[in-house]
């Protein structure tokens, strides 16, 4: 009888499993539609609009640019320099030193020649000591502020409080904006006065060329990870942000790229900052307080204002970066569980809070079971050949339509990378990503679920390395 219990016990929870993967995937491919549809129809009205006249125009909304720098030596003041380069009539460049213990702090006040400046502020929201402001009128548009360490989300809070103007972006000090993506980010805020927030898209730098801070020549770079990784972020922002933007539910704006508008973030409290996902914990900040507020809102992400950085490019890390992101996911839901299935936050409680719990971040230690079980049940005579191949082809089939369904909307879009041998490399890696790199990816996850408690506040920074100029090795 036991035995019996036992034997249909694995086979009701093998058929969960399938039923759970085969779930993810029509969901994803359903927003694989959506995007679809909708990335064509955003990228026809965007060529109907000529950028160039409100690159050149001073009627458009001001904006400051937030860059918290923590030991980023390396690439921070490629990073200023490319952001004095965008095409856009109003904006400032604050970069906040977050107590860095490299050379970050003195090499942006060689490379623009700062002067520490009395600087009064409005206290917005409480961070850590800021020690001092440091200012040169040659570089009217740049601000340094130099404070004690308190995280990044403490560093984003103090650029906050002093920002002059009523929209922020934020942006990571390893990443590289395109010329016109502020344009782009502040058309966003202009054409619906409702908008509280927008997400750009996250691309891949690293193995191009990039000459006085812009990506001169796209190329696809050698390292394998770094490849894995083109492929992830396209299916990410192409077919996830896009699918929950058009339903106004898009719960993460990627910390590397986002833009807030400032009253409305300062009402929710700023960043939080006793947490690795502070990121996504503002997202979801601000639909609660406007949904309990009932104010009128939208959240968005658009796919062309674009922001290069750069990846992982070794297994530690990548782990490190996995981990943390799946921590921060854990601890974003955690603190706004109040929402879940809540009609109070409209679909954002109804749907995508669920959403999130059940297939982001359950879905590491679901598919981690299923490698271990199911295998186990067809060997010991408990499923047959059938199921298990129609496991198999769930669990890789949606993944690789999913990628290069990704690949598909970019080549319709963006069309970045022009080259034919880069597209099929890249459907190539595609295929690939489920045989190796996705479970890798997966049982990284699972350790940050399972470390939850122990590295919850940890927030290991990864390895920078200069970005490649024009005539040096990409890779």
């Amino acid at each position: 009888m036991i035995k019996y219990l036992i034997y249909k016990f694995v086979v009701y929870f093998d058929y969960l499993i399938i039923v759970y993967v085969v779930m993810i995937g029509l969901f994803n491919i359903m927003q694989m539609l959506m995007a679809l549809v909708h990335s064509v129809m955003y990228i026809k009205k965007a060529k109907f609009s000529d950028i160039r006249l409100y690159e050149e125009s001073d009627n458009m909304v001001p904006i400051s640019i937030l860059v918290p720098a923590h030991n980023e030596d390396k690439t921070v003041v490629e990073t200023i320099k490319s952001l004095l380069a965008l095409e856009f009539s109003t904006y400032e460049i604050i970069i906040i030193n977050d107590g860095s213990t490299d050379t970050t702090l003195q090499s942006i006040i060689e490379a623009f020649e700062l002067n520490e400046i009395t600087f009064p502020a409005k206290i917005s929201i409480e961070t850590k000591p800021v020690r001092g402001v440091y200012y040169n009128p040659e570089y009217p548009k740049i601000w340094l502020i130099d404070k004690e360490n308190g995280g990044k989300a403490d560093a984003l809070n103090a650029g906050i409080n002093i920002a002059h103007y009523p929209y922020f972006v934020s942006l990571d000090a390893d990443s590289l904006l395109n010329s016109d993506s502020l344009v782009r980010i502040a058309l966003a805020f202009m054409e619906n006065r409702y908008t509280v927030a927008v997400g750009g898209i996250i691309r891949v730098a690293n193995g191009s060329e990039i000459k006085n801070g812009k990506v001169i020549k796209l190329n696809l770079p050698k390292n394998r990870f770094a490849m894995f990784q083109i492929v992830e972020y396209m299916r990410a922002f192409l077919v996830g942000r896009v699918g929950w933007s058009i339903l106004n539910t898009i719960l993460i704006i990627s910390g590397a790229f986002g833009a807030f508008k400032k009253d409305v973030a300062i009402k929710v409290g700023g960043y939080t900052t006793n947490t690795v996902g502070e990121d996504m914990d503002i997202v979801i900040k601000l639909h609660k307080y406007m949904s309990e507020k009932k104010y009128k809102y939208k959240i968005t992400f658009l796919p062309d204002p674009i922001c290069w950085t750069q990846v992982p490019e070794s297994f530690r890390d990548l782990y490190r970066q996995r981990r943390r992101w799946q921590i921060g996911l854990m601890d974003a839901l955690k603190r706004n569980k109040v929402m879940m299935l809540n009609f109070k936050y409209g679909i954002s409680g109804m749907l995508a809070m669920p959403y999130f719990f059940l297939f982001e971040l359950a879905a590491p230690m679901i598919e981690a079971i299923g490698w271990i079980v199911i295998p186990l049940s067809y060997f010991l005579g408990i499923l047959s050949f059938k199921f298990f191949v129609t496991y198999f082809l769930a669990a890789t089939v949606f993944g690789v339509i999913l990628s290069i369904g990704s690949l598909i909307i970019e080549e319709f879009t963006l069309n970045k990378y022009t080259k034919l041998r880069d597209f099929f490399r890249l459907c190539l890696y595609s295929v690939i990503e489920n045989f190796s790199y996705r479970q890798l990816t997966v049982m990284f996850r699972v350790i940050g679920i399972l470390g939850f408690k122990k590295y919850q506040h940890s927030w290991d920074s990864l390895k920078r390395k200069k970005f490649a100029e024009k005539g040096q090795a990409a890779g």
